[in-house]
């Protein structure tokens, strides 16, 4: 276990433990040092091993006391190194501190001279002495997202945080993260060129243009030798065996021998090498170093003209610090960014060479007046800074050609722009500006492009009528403006305004090239004059009635999108554009199309989703010019419309190479498969019944899909034809099904995955329908967007995870985030460069609503979204966390200073800003999930699961309305990805779709009306429920019980005419004495407190039927009721039976009343239960009084079937008082005595329209039968009851 280390005693430390050894350390901290073999990559230890219990004792007391892991130098290792000189110096140290200690103290007590962090794997930074290692860990796993201190405390103790976040004692070297590491290993070394140095072994690095040369033992230190090769030498040494010299360039060249094992080494080391020699010394990169200094040897190196410092520690006051950086007399270009410099190198400005200065996310707040003396400097980058305002002496850089200051705090923009004539460009994005000032741009004649998108615009401010002639470009994407009147930039080429909250646009026509105004709220867009240099508009998702007549009069239009708008028609003007070549008017209210007259030059027409019903015949047809009016069409998108017919004139279109019509009433396929480039046709959902094939397909046909025609049946020559088609996607014969086929559980679910164009499949799902030994379930959808480790890591983990959490909290908030905080824990080194979004859905038993059988929590990051449907309409669970959809977030990104790029990317990678993994994007990528929990009801049908490519083409009307009439969850999960692809998905796509039934329907406790036949009388019953709804699986189907693990073969009667024995009988008298608890399913679970314990037992009662389906002793057969003569079983619990003489039980086998309108009066109905395993038309007697429940672990199987998934499926009511009654499977000799498995013959069914006549003799008979005496009326009211599972 290794040595216990402790110090004083003292209030920051718990009590000593006897046994262990004491050594007094400065401070009070209290070091645990473990000796720890590595094993792989991992370094963890099992929580016993860790702590001892007084340990444990101490760190409950108090949740700010907490365990520091503090990692040697070594386990950050090259991967060259030496598997002997890792494990030489593998030891671990745990120190035991609280909030408060701070970092010398803890190297105080453990003899270092400073310690480090590393955050995601990546760099590595010097603590100072006054920072508190324990506070950074609690501050980290808080930012993450655990609200709990005592979760915080238990976190911060679990060893796998290392991959996240790590402290060591000595600075470790990360060659092995750095992309430049060309070539490594450990080599025999001498130095210099004499023989007066030995030969040694050493690690041996080729890192970008230097030679890393350091011992095995001290190259997690930082000490190691730098030979940079640029302008060097690398020559054969002859005089040994595979040997190389490397020197390097000027006066003070250091020449280094390595010496090779192999010829195969010693080439690739040449080769490789001398690359590097022949480049130039003019720039040199140290990104990503983790330095603190430049190395002393560049400032020997007087031809350096371009450094790059990107994302390293950099400090100023040091032999190698930046106020060193003046020495470079030839330096010209400097990138010191993501350095945390948080102050302004002054010394920096005495460069007079420098032309580009990168200095942006270093957590500056002004920037000096010495600035004004970089005169050569040409460009300045402050991006993803705190800056408010810029100096005067600014306006000096009159060689300044670019500066980028986005991502401020700037609420205005800075006056000395005035000054900087060589701008063209004003680049603030991500600011604080609330108001759009034209008139400090017409100011500036110099500046063209305005970029001022991620800002707080919400007003525009025109001081006089004065024209701007100078500003081309304007970009005011994601800000807050609802009106725009910019008709006084006479020279506007392109406007990009998307995501505002515009209701009226205006603009100036004389330059006017590009509009985007995607996504706000127009109603109107004006400009003026006609933009007779337009070519593109796009207005898609806003409120347009109508197309706006200026854009019909345009000349040079080529590409019009107008979907996901109000219109009604499309101007004939537009359809008649001499220019125009892609029309998009998809998903509004079109009715018909204008006939069009003259031949255009349309490549792309989109009116999907409008309400077509039909296309004007000359829509193809040739014009007056004698050419093709759609000659040049290549893809037409039809799908979501209501027509039943393609025009035969579609064979003109000679180049038509795509056509998509799903989703309408074709009955009779378009004349297509002659047109000579067609490549894709999807016909889906349609009502086609035949194809007329030509005797030769076109070679160009790659995907024909034709699923969803019912009444479609194609001819094996039909199939033999369309063999040669690389895709060809038809309906599946449905395979012979019978009820007894048919399982009712509260959930059942399918999956769909479908790539698209991409050559792997980045996504994976969870699917658990009998989680947490049955009772709920788990659905999970994950996206990995480029990759596809992360999905499949949190498919195989995600649901243990949850399986843990939920036995540790009973509140669905912080179980469901901690699954998600864990989950991204345990991605490991996997989920620090990469990212998925993920969404769990967990369905549970409802303790906290009593009205509600289930409840169902929903937790997301990323995009991938569940939505609920309930009463047919779509209801979603979920939060889609991205730049351009949640402004707040974008908010939390924007003020901690991450660069977002036009893209609206977070520092290009990625635009969700919640996901797992992306470690190394904290803090602006977090992992912590949105919540919501619902409790789900009989309105609930499904459960729609679906990643980002799926919601983006499909809108959650659309999906539930697709998927709702599909009887298999399997067939409408594929339903959904095929419908998505034919909306122009090429990406991964991927649907699972859960089909619910967790109606009280499916109840069997009593409490929902459900007693079994006493010995007596009967009981109450409440009103029978209406049916379910056709297009949701029912829970009253299949439902079926089985016999209790703990009975066995010989408590059953396997004999003809087998009854009770006599020991069952003295049993169930001596039970009877008891009160029994009322019974209760998976719907409704009792409290855990006084569980009744008992001993389940079985009897099994056999009776002769006849072929009319009535007991041998009846004379009277129910028609309409067909039954093939088996045998009905009735298993009975006889330790729950409560009555005065069971016997009295056995007669109701024989004499089974029917009750009449006056018993039903008086609270007597029978219902007629459907089984799986048994399948006998029993009718039982329902009792409507309630009593307080008590639920027995050992009865659950006698409450329920046991599925082969592992979930329990309780009895219920049935909904109709005859709905389908099944007997139980025959045998060839005897009578059976366990549950079979049904065969398909042995089931009889009654039709729908034959059950009011099957309940009209059923009453007829009940009619004829004696009424009861008073005698037995009075004992209904006590009636047995026997808690049966039928």
């Amino acid at each position: 276990m290794g040595e216990v280390e402790l110090g004083p005693a003292g209030p920051l430390e718990p009590p000593e433990p006897p046994e262990a050894p004491a050594s007094r350390r400065p401070g009070g901290i209290r070091v645990l040092k473990r000796t720890m073999k590595r094993n792989g990559s991992r370094h963890c230890l099992n929580r016993r091993s860790r702590f001892g219990s007084r340990e444990r004792d101490w760190l409950r007391e108090d949740v700010k006391r907490g365990c520091v892991y503090l990692y040697g130098a070594d386990t950050a290792t090259a991967a060259a190194a030496s598997a002997s000189a890792t494990a030489s110096s593998s030891d671990l140290h745990l120190v035991l501190c609280t909030v408060d200690t701070p970092a010398s103290e803890i190297c105080a007590g453990e003899g270092r001279e400073r310690l480090y962090l590393q955050l995601h794997g990546d760099l590595v930074r010097r603590l100072e002495p006054t920072e508190r290692p324990l506070q950074i860990v609690y501050d980290y796993l808080s930012r993450l997202g655990f609200d709990d201190p005592v979760r915080i405390q238990e976190e911060a103790a679990n060893p796998d945080l290392g991959c996240m976040l790590r402290f060591y004692g000595e600075k470790p070297c990360q060659m092995d993260h750095l992309d430049r590491i060309l070539l490594s290993g450990i080599y025999n070394v001498r130095k210099g060129k004499t023989q007066l140095h030995k030969w040694a072994e050493r690690l041996v690095v080729l890192c970008g243009t230097c030679l890393i040369v350091s011992s095995v033992k001290d190259c997690q230190t930082g000490k190691m030798h730098i030979l940079p090769l640029v302008g060097g030498k690398v020559e054969e040494v002859k005089r040994r065996q595979y040997c190389l010299a490397f020197s390097s360039a000027g006066a003070q060249a250091q020449t280094y021998h390595v010496s090779f094992e192999t010829l195969a080494e010693y080439q690739r080391w040449q080769r490789q090498s001398s690359k590097v020699v022949s480049q130039r010394i003019s720039t040199v990169d140290l990104s990503c170093h983790s330095l603190e200094e430049v190395p002393e040897h560049l400032f020997y190196s007087q031809d350096i003209t371009y450094l790059n410092l990107r994302h390293n520690f950099m400090q100023l006051e040091r032999p190698g610090g930046l106020d060193t950086f003046y020495k470079f007399s030839q330096l010209k270009g400097l990138n010191l960014s993501h350095n945390k410099l948080g102050s302004f190198p002054v010394l920096l400005c005495e460069i007079s060479t420098l032309t580009e200065l990168n200095l942006s996310c270093n957590g500056f707040h002004d920037l000096p007046s010495q600035i004004g003396n970089l005169l050569n400097l040409q460009t300045l980058c402050l991006d993803g800074n705190f800056l408010t305002t810029l100096p005067e002496e600014l306006g000096n850089l009159q060689q300044l050609s670019s500066l980028g200051i986005s991502f401020n705090n700037f609420s205005q923009i800075p006056k000395v722009y005035e000054k900087l004539t060589m701008l063209d460009k004003v680049v603030m994005a991500g600011n604080q500006l609330e108001v759009l000032n034209l008139e400090v741009l017409n100011c500036m004649s110099h500046v063209k492009h305005v970029d001022l998108r991620m800002n707080h615009l919400k007003t525009m401010v025109i001081e006089n009528l004065e024209g701007n002639k100078y500003i081309t470009h304007m970009d005011l994407r994601d800000n807050q403006l609802t009106d725009l009147d910019l008709s006084s930039l006479c020279n506007l080429e392109q406007l990009h305004c998307e995501r505002n909250q515009l209701r009226e646009l205006t603009l100036s026509g004389f330059s006017l090239r590009t509009l985007y105004a995607n996504s706000n709220r127009l109603t109107a867009v004006n400009v003026y004059p006609v933009p007779s240099l337009l070519t593109s508009l796009e207005l898609s998702r806003n409120l347009l009635e109508c197309v706006p007549d200026w854009a019909c009069e345009a000349k040079k239009i080529e590409i019009l999108d107008v979907s996901y708008n109000l219109l009604t028609e499309i101007p004939m003007r537009i359809l008649s554009s001499l220019s125009l070549r892609k029309l998009m008017v998809g998903h509004n209210h079109v009715q018909n199309l204008p006939a069009l007259v003259e031949h255009i030059p349309l490549e792309v027409l989109d009116i999907q989703h409008n309400l077509l019903t039909r296309l004007p015949d000359t829509l193809f047809s040739k014009a007056l010019n004698k050419l093709n009016k759609l000659e040049q069409l290549e893809e037409l998108n039809l799908s979501g419309n209501k027509l039943k017919t393609i025009p035969t004139t579609i064979a003109n279109c000679k180049r038509l190479h795509t056509l998509v019509a799903h989703s309408n009433h074709i009955s009779i396929f378009p004349e297509i498969l002659q047109l000579p480039q067609i490549q894709f046709v999807d016909l889906s959902c349609n009502d086609l019944t035949e194809i007329l094939i030509p005797e030769s397909l076109p070679a160009t046909l790659q995907d024909l899909d034709l699923t969803g025609n019912t009444n479609l049946v194609l001819e094996h020559k039909t199939l033999d034809t369309f063999s040669h088609i690389t895709t060809l996607k038809i309906d599946q014969k449905p395979l012979p099904t019978t009820d007894s086929t048919v399982t009712s559980t509260f959930w059942s679910h399918g999956l769909a995955e479908m790539a698209g164009q991409r050559n792997k499949l980045c996504i994976s799902a969870l699917a658990v329908d009998n989680f947490a030994e049955g009772v709920g379930a788990v659905y999970g959808m994950f996206d990995g967007d480029r990759n596809e480790e992360l999905p499949r890591l949190l498919q195989c983990t995600m649901a243990d995870v949850l399986l843990e959490e939920v036995q540790q909290s009973t509140n669905d908030t912080v179980f469901m985030a901690h699954t998600f905080l864990v989950s991204h824990r345990k991605l490991g080194m996997a989920g620090q460069k990469l990212g998925s979004s993920a969404l769990l859905c967990y369905i549970r038993p409802d303790t906290a609503d009593p009205t509600s059988s289930f409840s169902l929590t929903v937790a997301n990051v990323g995009t991938c979204q569940a939505v609920l449907c309930r009463s047919g309409k779509p209801l979603p669970l979920s939060k889609v966390f991205s730049l351009e959809q949640d402004p707040e977030e974008a908010q939390r990104v924007k003020d901690q200073k991450a660069i977002i790029t036009e893209d609206n990317k977070v520092n290009g990678v990625t635009c969700c800003t919640r996901l797992l993994g992306c470690t190394y994007l904290y803090p602006w990528i977090l992992p912590k999930p949105h919540i919501s929990s619902t409790p789900l009801t009989i309105q609930d049908e499904l459960l729609i699961l679906g990643n980002k490519a799926l919601w983006e083409h499909l809108s959650y009307t659309e999906a539930v309305n697709a998927v709702c009439h599909v009887q298999d969850p399997l067939a409408a999960a594929k339903k959904l990805c095929t419908l998505a692809q034919s909306y122009g998905c090429q990406d991964n796509v991927g649907a699972m779709v859960v089909y619910l039934n967790v109606g009280e329907e499916g109840c069997t406790c009593e409490m929902n009306g459900l007693t079994l036949p006493g010995p007596v009388g009967f009981a109450s019953t409440a009103a029978i429920k209406d049916p379910p709804k056709p297009t949701t699986p029912s829970s009253s189907s299949g439902i079926a019980s089985e016999f209790s693990s703990e009975m066995s073969t010989s408590e059953v009667s396997s004999e003809v005419g087998s009854t009770a024995s006599d020991e069952h009988n003295t049993v169930g008298l001596d039970a009877a004495l008891l009160s029994r608890p009322e019974r209760r399913c998976s719907l409704h679970p009792t409290p855990t407190s006084g569980v009744f314990q008992r001993q389940p037992s079985c009897a099994t009662f056999s009776s002769n039927q006849s072929d009319n389906g009535l007991d041998s002793d009846d004379d009277q057969p129910v028609e309409g009721v067909m039954t093939n003569g088996s045998k009905v079983e009735v298993e009975v619990d006889i330790h729950c039976c409560r009555g005065r003489q069971l016997e009295n039980s056995l007669t109701l086998r024989e004499n089974f009343p029917i009750p009449c309108l006056e018993e039903r009066a008086r609270g007597l109905v029978f219902g007629i239960r459907r089984q799986n395993s048994v399948n006998s038309g029993i009718l039982l007697p329902v009792n409507k009084d309630k009593t307080e429940l008590q639920k027995s672990p050992s009865t659950s199987c006698l409450y329920g079937k046991k599925l082969s998934n592992g979930s329990i499926v309780p009895l219920e009511d049935s909904l109709n008082l005859i709905e389908v009654a099944t007997e139980a499977p025959r045998k060839k000799t005897g009578y059976f005595a366990a549950p079979a498995q049904l065969e398909p013959e042995d089931q009889f069914v009654v039709p729908r329209d034959l059950e009011e006549e099957v309940k009209e003799q059923m009453k007829h008979h009940q009619e004829s039968r004696p009424e009861p005496d008073s005698s037995e009326e009075g004992r209904t009211e006590l009636a047995e009851e026997f808690d049966t599972a039928l």
